[in-house]
């Protein structure tokens, strides 16, 4: 009896509020939903993020103006593709703690961390040139246009950088957003749309024939800069749960994933005043959070990535714009928490450690060419692009992926002609470990 209660007694104590709280993204026990696949429950967990979002929250479907009706879907074994080759040329490891975010552009790639310093690495041959430092840490979100670099951050500002080649690469530190007078004279006079965000920003997507950059977060909310003056022009509440990725299209649809199980479609109306943005559709993503975002390069295949390891998709009408949906890669494991697309190719890394590229062939069907192995923990962040290091010719990709794991490694993908040709899979040219 003695040893009976003292089990009870234990079992009282991890029950009690003083208890550790559950990782990030941890099922509610309060909700009893039926799962056409089981949701992992080894999602990453952001330690240091000052907000733990929900793993999963009742999804509200339809409470939308215009919803699409839950689509119907098999989906597909994919097999590896025997006819491409890949490998990983180059793997870095700074004492940086957690790779959260990447971009590229200009054949410069921009990785954020835990730390306060965003490393810049030059391409080819992968190596630093640079560092953005500032006194805040956590980079969460990257984005790169033109001579601009934008840098989302754990304190829900964001730095923006001016890039430079005067003689040498030079970043120039513009501002921050939002501005601290802007954001205290708007406490003060009520107006909701001027404050900054009140949870993590989650991502950031630039629509540069408008001139404006979205951020989301996990506030539930996307708002809406003016990147000219920097100003938040308009707050979208946009669902009911955290937003964990957006995306904008060249027409200027923007798109946005939530832990509420749907992906929405926002168009802009330049006639509506202070809220132009207007809700068009919801997509559902049979019930599971939608983790990652993106478009294919044309914006007629949109993709999301979900916390069960599928991968939705849906086709945009070239002449209605309506979307349509398509149906489901299957291969993932563990929650889809990054995706990027460059040409035909497709690149999405997950909570299983892993990174697959697929690419859609001419008969519709989507073929998964190489599964990337090699990081030791979740890969958080992708980034892509055509060409193998300078050989352009060859039909095939450069990917750099950051993991959780404080690894950023560089792969090349290629589809050779002859089978014969391949190099040795999952092989690594050097590993650079430095401090």
């Amino acid at each position: 009896m003695h040893c009976i209660e003292k089990e009870r007694e234990n079992m009282a104590s991890l029950d009690s509020k003083n208890s550790p709280p559950n990782p990030s993204f941890a099922i509610r026990d309060t909700i009893r939903t039926k799962f056409l696949r089981s949701i992992s429950t080894k999602e990453p967990s952001f330690s240091h993020f000052p907000y733990t979002p929900p793993r999963f929250c009742s999804p509200s479907l339809h409470t939308s103006p215009i919803s699409s009706p839950l689509p119907s879907y098999t989906p597909t074994n994919h097999t590896i593709n025997p006819e491409t080759s890949y490998r990983c040329v180059s793997s870095v490891l700074k004492r940086d703690g957690q790779i959260l975010s990447i971009a590229m552009s200009n054949g410069l790639v921009y990785t954020g961390s835990d730390s306060n310093v965003i490393r810049i690495w030059r391409l080819p041959e992968f190596r630093e040139c640079g560092q953005l430092k500032t006194k805040t840490c956590m980079v969460v979100a990257l984005q790169v246009s033109h001579d601009k670099v934008y840098a989302a951050y754990g304190d829900c500002k964001i730095r923006v950088w001016r890039r430079t080649w005067d003689g040498a690469l030079k970043h120039v530190r513009l501002a921050t957003i939002p501005r601290t007078g802007g954001y205290v004279r708007s406490y003060i006079a009520g107006k909701d749309k001027m404050v900054k965000h009140m949870g993590p920003i989650t991502a950031l997507a630039i629509n540069i024939s408008e001139d404006i950059l979205y951020s989301s977060s996990f506030d539930k909310t996307v708002k809406v800069w003016q990147i000219s003056n920097l100003k938040c022009i308009e707050t979208i509440k946009a669902h009911s749960q955290p937003i964990n990725a957006i995306v904008v299209a060249d027409d200027g649809v923007l798109y946005t994933a939530s832990d509420d199980a749907t992906v929405r479609v926002w168009r802009r109306n330049f006639c509506s005043g202070d809220r132009p943005h207007a809700l068009t559709i919801t997509l559902s993503a049979k019930y599971s959070p939608v983790k990652s975002l993106t478009l294919t390069p044309e914006g007629n295949i949109l993709y999301g990535g979900c916390s069960d390891g599928y991968i939705h998709y849906w086709y945009k009408g070239w002449f209605s714009g309506q979307l349509q949906y398509g149906g489901a890669l299957q291969g993932h494991t563990h929650s889809v928490m990054f995706m990027a697309s460059v040409a035909n190719y497709v690149v999405s890394g997950s909570a299983d450690s892993t990174c697959r590229v697929w690419t859609k062939e001419q008969d519709g069907h989507h073929t998964c060419l190489a599964v990337l192995v090699g990081h030791r923990g979740p890969i958080r962040c992708v980034t892509a692009f055509l060409g193998c290091l300078g050989e352009e010719s060859e039909d095939g990709c450069t990917i750099c992926t950051g993991s959780l794991d404080g690894v950023v490694k560089m792969w090349r993908v290629t589809r050779m002609k002859n089978s014969t040709e391949r190099s040795p899979q999952n092989g690594c040219d050097f590993f650079d470990l430095q401090g």
